[in-house]
């Protein structure tokens, strides 16, 4: 999250920019307020300040669901090396974080205002699928909600801490990101649809880690969470400052690892594919989330919903959640709000604003993409730590209870938006073929099936009888359906009203070869056998 440092004197403030104009000269956007003090410290570049504005108000269908603030936002042009004193100006005078977006050229920034001032098209509008928010997916989610758990979440905050920082441009934030990659790949189990890879950005060295889970049947649309994996120190980043960046973002980090865990560990198959996202350099102008949103939206990928998690383990406020509201959708944070609602009863939620370019939430907003930020606390009770040295574990309590809360929320989000309502994945269909001598029988299962039919046949020669039965093996006196006519072509149905395990058997009357099939619907969202 950018940015929430202790307040620096004014005097002092302009003495630290005033020192810092040896550095590159870098374009990026900003509201009012902020190129308001800009130009009260005189870091503006003078022709930049008259640059185009773009207001964000919107006109085309996918601005004008997005609630923004009424705000101009301009492109400007700075030393790169008061980025980091612009951030503390902000907070500092405006009580909000840093405020803005770096762009890699004029022209890539005056190309990002026209688009979100809706005067140039957003290039992912014309393929979104607009999800149904329909919540189907109560058979699924409490369980895995059920096993997870704050003290998995806790270690991978030790774990990314324990790094000297997680600077974009520094070892530790590229030795961050290695590990995050291998923690992912760990997780992931040698699953064939899932794959884990880092994305490489040209100008700084810490590259992003995204995780994907393929969709069984809709795998063109994608659902997105995410956090950013970089940390900072308001003090200035070198290789050797202490940036531990525990709760930002480590925390958010860890909660979507604790996604990924379980739902491996349960074998949870989507329709839709899932992607899990850690960018780098969200600090300093959420520059990877806005390389990779721009590559998804110049693909034209169907990102049907993104859900950021930047803070997640400081609970400064009264309420549970605080759900942003700018530069958000508002259908989709309505959608959030329900699954709270549905899935997390018991805790209170809020809402706030946070500004322009608060977090990595604005790159895919940017894009014309569904995006919604659940945050830790209320925008001016958030961890006073973070940024320094302080922002670590033990200063969250040496737990992550709070950020449990939020992992559930993107566990929910993930699993319904993956299956866009509906109640289970195709029907599956498995066969196999044997021989039976007279009065021979032989057992198949179980057969984990959801809810609807379940459907066995046989054919061949001689005559074969066909059982089957819930929970436990069928004989040929207890069962729920039988088939037993003078030949092999036997046929039964069984209607499952929960899901459960399917058992069944086959007796050779008069021996004979047999092709058995068995067809049933698999639980929602779960592998079967």
């Amino acid at each position: 999250m950018r940015f929430q440092p202790k307040p620096l004197a004014a005097a002092g403030l302009l003495a630290l920019c005033s020192l810092a104009h040896a550095g590159e000269k870098v374009w990026i956007s900003v509201g009012d307020a902020a190129l308001k003090l800009l130009q009260k410290q005189k870091v503006v570049t003078p022709a930049a300040s008259a640059s185009p504005m773009a207001r964000l108000a919107g006109t085309d269908s996918s601005a004008a669901t997005a609630d923004r603030r009424a705000e101009n936002i301009h492109l400007v042009q700075v030393d790169e090396d008061d980025l980091l004193h612009l951030s503390a100006a902000v907070h500092r005078e405006l009580k909000r974080c840093g405020g803005f977006m770096f762009h890699p050229s004029q022209a890539e920034g005056l190309a990002s205002l026209q688009r979100q001032a809706g005067t140039a098209k957003m290039a992912a509008v014309a393929a979104l699928t607009r999800p149904s928010y329909t919540i189907a997916q109560q058979a699924v989610v409490p369980g895995l909600l059920s096993q997870m758990q704050a003290s998995n979440i806790g270690q991978t905050i030790v774990d990314l801490s324990a790094y000297v920082n997680r600077y974009y441009q520094t070892a530790g934030g590229v030795s961050a990101s290695d590990w995050l990659k291998q923690r992912w790949t760990t997780l992931a189990g040698g699953r064939s649809d899932i794959t884990v890879e880092q994305f490489t950005h040209a100008s700084w060295k810490q590259k992003s880690v995204i995780a994907t889970i393929k969709g069984t049947d809709r795998p063109t649309e994608v659902v997105v969470i995410g956090a950013h994996l970089d940390s900072i120190n308001q003090a200035g980043t070198t290789e050797t400052t202490r940036a531990p960046g525990a709760d930002d973002d480590a925390s958010g980090v860890a909660s979507i690892t604790e996604v990924l865990r379980t739902m491996v560990a349960n074998g949870y198959k989507p329709r839709r594919t899932l992607k899990f996202m850690a960018y780098a350099a969200e600090e300093v102008g959420l520059r990877g989330s806005q390389e990779i949103a721009t590559s998804y939206a110049n693909a034209g990928t169907n990102v049907v919903g993104v859900m950021q998690l930047d803070m997640t383990n400081y609970k400064g406020s009264v309420n549970d959640i605080y759900l942003y509201t700018d530069y958000t959708d508002s259908a989709q944070n309505t959608f959030v709000s329900n699954l709270i609602k549905t899935y997390l009863p018991t805790l209170k939620v809020g809402t706030d604003k946070c500004g322009y370019g608060c977090s990595d939430h604005a790159s895919w907003t940017a894009k014309g993409y569904y995006a919604s930020l659940p945050f830790e606390a209320a925008f001016n009770q958030d961890n006073p730590y973070i940024h320094t040295a302080n922002d670590t574990y033990a200063n969250s309590g040496n737990q992550a209870d709070h950020s449990l809360k939020f992992a559930r929320l993107a566990m929910a989000y993930m699993v319904e938006l993956g299956s866009d309502g509906s109640t289970g994945i195709p029907d599956k269909t498995e066969t196999f073929s044997g021989s039976l001598t007279l009065n021979q029988t032989r057992s198949f299962g179980p057969f984990k099936a959801g809810v609807g039919s379940f459907k066995a046949s046989t054919t061949g020669t001689g005559d074969i009888d066909l059982y089957a039965r819930r929970t436990s093996v069928p004989t040929t006196t207890t069962y729920d359906c039988k088939s037993d006519g003078s030949t092999s072509t036997e046929s039964c149905s069984i209607n499952l009203t929960a899901n459960g395990d399917v058992y069944v058997l086959l007796k050779g009357y008069r021996a004979g070869n047999y092709n058995l099939t068995v067809t049933y619907k698999a639980p929602a969202g779960l592998l079967t056998r």
